[in-house]
């Protein structure tokens, strides 16, 4: 057996891989079909499922960026932005100014965008439907990209935090809210909520198991927080650290592309 395939799953990963799923081209149609199907039960299960602990980590985030957000020229994305919660939280801290630039608010799925959208309508933000890989988005144009619960769902993270670094300004700055599979005994805990009661629950929930199911899988293939700070550095991003969200059952990547 090669060193390879002794390794954990997670480190294998470049990318989701959903069940069946064997290229990154069928893993993000497996993925945008997935979100597509529980576009309309999404807000409701995943309040529920977190208990509530969502928007604390969706506030948490927006304030760590208050400063760049808080500028009215400074251009920010919220990528893989589902149905708009870690928008909004973003929104909170832009400035009315009228002069103010909107907030591009990305994804593929446009039955989740959809219902974004309508979040979004009073406000100076702008939905874009569009791959996390390939954005319609010109090269040193950004001042801020978030992804909240988004990223660890990209067919390839390496290509994904290259795009990023692509429509970065220097010295623009990156923030990835996401799940993280904790050690010891809150992993233990964490393990045995997030894969057996979770799946039953959100499946009751959305009436789609297969989505729930996927959940606490694409977690496990997530890179954990050390290997996750090697990638974005890899990328070619500077003052890369992770802050531990609830025990570290999820977390905040930052980092800065070079100026």
């Amino acid at each position: 057996m090669s060193l390879a395939q002794t390794k954990p799953e997670h480190e294998l990963s470049t990318g989701a891989r959903p069940i069946g799923a064997t290229t990154e081209d069928s893993a993000a149609a497996n993925v945008q079909q997935m979100f597509d199907t529980i576009a309309p039960t999404y807000d409701r299960a995943n309040h529920l499922l977190s208990a509530g602990l969502d928007r604390s980590w969706w506030t948490r985030t927006a304030r760590v960026f208050r400063p760049v957000l808080q500028r009215p020229e400074s251009v920010v994305l919220d990528l893989c932005c589902g149905t708009g919660d870690m928008t909004m939280a973003l929104y909170r801290h832009r400035p009315a100014a009228p002069e103010a630039a909107p907030i591009l608010a990305v994804d593929f799925s446009h039955q989740m965008l959809a219902r974004g959208a309508e979040k979004f309508a009073p406000h100076n933000i702008i939905p874009i439907e569009a791959d996390a890989l390939h954005l319609p988005i010109a090269d040193n144009s950004v001042d801020l990209v978030t992804s909240a619960f988004g990223f660890r769902n990209l067919a390839n993270y390496e290509a994904g935090l290259a795009e990023l670094h692509r429509i970065l300004r220097p010295g623009g700055q990156i923030g990835i809210l996401d799940c993280n599979q904790p050690e010891g005994l809150t992993g233990a805990l964490y393990n045995l909520y997030f894969k057996t009661i979770l799946p039953r629950l959100g499946g009751l929930i959305s009436g789609t198991p297969a989505a729930y199911r996927y959940l606490p899988a694409s977690v496990e293939r997530f890179p954990r927080p050390p290997r996750m700070l090697q990638l974005i550095r890899e990328a070619g991003f500077t003052q890369a650290h992770w802050t531990s969200y609830t025990l570290g059952t999820a977390g905040l990547y930052q980092a800065t592309k070079k100026a």
